[in-house]
């Protein structure tokens, strides 16, 4: 069940609210038989909001909620009665959510951390009543404002995982084994390549009772940059990690050239990932002897290595350290600088993209008023 609860991209459908009309209403009181203009003005429509929040690490809350509507502002009344404000939408989704236009697939907007709130959509403003347009030439106006129309657009939300440290490298080359070592995720496990399907994620405790969190990423295989195998899917969780970890077997043939490739995929995928911290493991170590150790060090990239074993358990303190010393450099956390790139959305599919279509507005208000077009110089007007 686990497995088919992790949703990391979804299309949804959002509305905001209309404004309310505004009221053209006239005093009417006994021994005042002509009071005056006194109409009110509308309410605001609902805005809708993204809203980060830590206990939600998917989007399959939203898989299923097509339509995200906030309410229409209510009409203005009589006295100067301001119409009721639209109930916004607040639209919770977990950290390291970025979202797109699913039209275009422009970037709208990139939410990182617990508590932070984005207006998605604005409400429409609410009209002024007939009371703000008298004047000593037209003491009794028979007209009023009606109310901003809403904003609609359909989105695709897809998650980027926040982690500390990103497993990345080839099928079998022992990454959901670490991650079930040294943290209490409990990843699946297998003999045969493909077996993770999905990310997972793990706390890793290191001394004094620090930690981290590690990501296990499906493995990557070469081409995964174009689209073959399932690293093109799950590259992007990459992105959000500070610092990556290749993992290599060490009965591999070439050590160097599969680091190559690896890195390659992930440059190809977005640029940006070229500054990224990397660290390597060799894994499967427990194989080696240290003469042998000492022969595929003189031959390995240029960038800090350890040889571990999760089987028994040995270099895996080393690698801790390792890490932990990396993360703390000057560059940990640098999660502003990644540059989200447009999605392709004719390469993105949805089983519901045949016959999705808009929801009617079932609030529609009677037109009563003549055309009205709005300018910003109304907003000053408004409360």
């Amino acid at each position: 069940m686990a497995e088919s609860n992790f949703v990391d991209y979804v299309k949804i459908y959002c509305r905001s609210g209309k404004g309310g009309r505004g009221s053209s209403h006239f005093r009417r009181e006994k021994y005042i038989p002509k009071g005056g203009p006194d109409g009110g003005d509308g309410g605001r429509g609902g805005h809708v909001y993204l809203r980060g929040n830590r206990n939600y690490w998917t989007l399959l809350h939203l898989k299923f909620e097509r339509h995200v509507m906030a309410t229409h502002g209510n009409g203005g009344g009589a006295k100067k009665s301001f119409g009721k404000d639209g109930e916004d939408r607040y639209i919770d989704v977990p950290c390291g959510t970025v979202v797109y236009d699913a039209e275009t697939g422009e970037f709208i907007c990139d939410v990182t951390s617990d508590g932070q709130v984005v207006m998605l959509l604005k409400g429409g403003r609410g009209g002024l009543g007939n009371w703000h347009f008298r004047t000593s030439t037209n003491q009794a106006p028979r007209y009023a404002q009606p109310g901003e129309p809403f904003q609609e657009r359909k989105v695709i939300m897809q998650l980027k995982l926040l982690a500390d440290v990103g497993l990345v490298g080839f099928p079998n080359a022992g990454k959901s084994t670490l991650l079930s070592v040294v943290s209490a995720a409990k990843p699946k496990i297998a003999d045969y390549p493909f077996t993770t399907l999905e990310p997972n994620l793990g706390i890793v405790g290191y001394r004094d009772g620090r930690s981290f969190v590690m990501a296990d990423i499906p493995g990557i295989i070469e081409g995964a940059s174009e689209g073959k195998g399932l690293g093109l899917r799950f590259l992007r969780h990459i992105e959000r990690n500070s610092l990556l970890l290749f993992m290599i077997p060490a009965d591999a043939d070439d050590i160097k050239k599969e680091y190559d490739i690896l890195h390659n995929e992930l440059v190809k995928y977005n640029p940006e990932l070229l500054g990224k911290r990397r660290v390597l493991a060799i894994t499967k170590s427990d194989m080696l002897d240290q003469e042998l150790m000492d022969a595929l060090a003189e031959d390995l990239p240029d960038v800090p290595y350890v040889f571990i074993s999760s089987i028994t358990n040995s270099g895996l303190m080393d690698l801790k350290d390792l890490l932990w010393k990396e993360l703390n450099k000057e560059t940990f956390h640098e999660v502003e600088r990644i540059v989200h790139k447009n999605l392709d959305v004719s390469a993105l599919q949805f089983d519901d993209d045949d016959d999705y279509v808009f929801p009617e507005d079932e609030d529609e208000e009677p037109e009563e008023y003549d055309e009205y077009d709005w300018d910003e110089d109304d907003e000053s007007t408004q409360n």
